[in-house]
């Protein structure tokens, strides 16, 4: 028998060393990639298009009308594009889906083919409006964000972008938009995407919440929002703390 003190005896296997933590901060760059914003004619689509091409981004927003695209990509400046829907898709790396709620389902079913393979992501809240002012509806799906996945299975779907006001977004005397970005997937390394480009707005900052089962109250909260805006007289948003 040998003792642990015997140099015969067999070497203690070595513990092989703990990887470090990944910081969440550590994002990709994104200066690259090309954004098209569907529904980029309406308040907040223009107003995304708007805060990404002065951050820099190469931006083509989308209409059903190219034309009308066309006319409020010059209106934008910063070297925002104008195309239809479709060559909007087609032409783009990262998919904004900014279309009012009640087209939402008829404009994804009708650029599947164009947004296989594109990382989509949808910003749309369904919302009902009545007397007592704005309510949160459900889609049969949980969320628009899981509608979107259902209508796309060849696109990778994220959330994001729900509750910024377009009135600041398109608010030229503002340089920075003072918020954070709720935004929801199912791949770590989209997620991580969404959350560098929410970042180069100055003031902004992409916050991992969780995945797409989860888009359903990230939505919903718009309709608080809403409320708090018109009691206060004001364009609110939402901060993180301790992260």
């Amino acid at each position: 028998m040998t003792s642990s003190s015997d140099p015969a005896a067999p070497a203690a296997p070595a513990v092989p060393a703990k990887a470090a933590a990944k910081d969440p901060w550590d994002l990709p760059d994104v200066s690259g990639l090309v954004v098209g914003v569907l529904g980029g004619t309406g308040d907040q689509g223009r107003g995304l298009a708007f805060r990404l091409a002065k951050a820099g981004q190469r931006v083509i927003i989308g209409s059903r009308a190219a034309d009308r695209a066309r006319e409020a990509a010059a209106a934008l400046g910063h070297g925002v594009e104008g195309a239809d829907n479709a060559e909007c898709a087609r032409r783009s790396d990262i998919v904004i889906v900014a279309v009012p709620w009640d087209g939402h389902a008829k404009t994804l079913e009708s650029l599947r083919e164009e947004l296989t393979g594109k990382l989509v992501v949808d910003c749309v809240n369904p919302l009902g409006f009545d007397k007592q002012g704005a309510y949160a509806l459900k889609p049969e799906e949980g969320s628009a964000a899981e509608q979107a996945a259902a209508l796309l299975p060849g696109s990778r779907v994220t959330a994001a972008f729900h509750h910024l006001s377009a009135v600041l977004l398109q608010d030229t005397s503002l340089e920075e938009i003072d918020t954070d970005v709720m935004v929801l997937g199912e791949e770590r390394a989209d997620v991580e995407i969404v959350q560098a480009l929410a970042g180069r707005v100055p003031g902004m900052r992409g916050v991992f919440a969780g995945r797409l089962r989860n888009a359903h109250q990230v939505e919903s909260l718009v309709a608080n929002l809403i409320s708090v805006n018109r009691r206060y007289k004001a364009h609110a948003g939402l901060r993180v703390t301790d992260i």
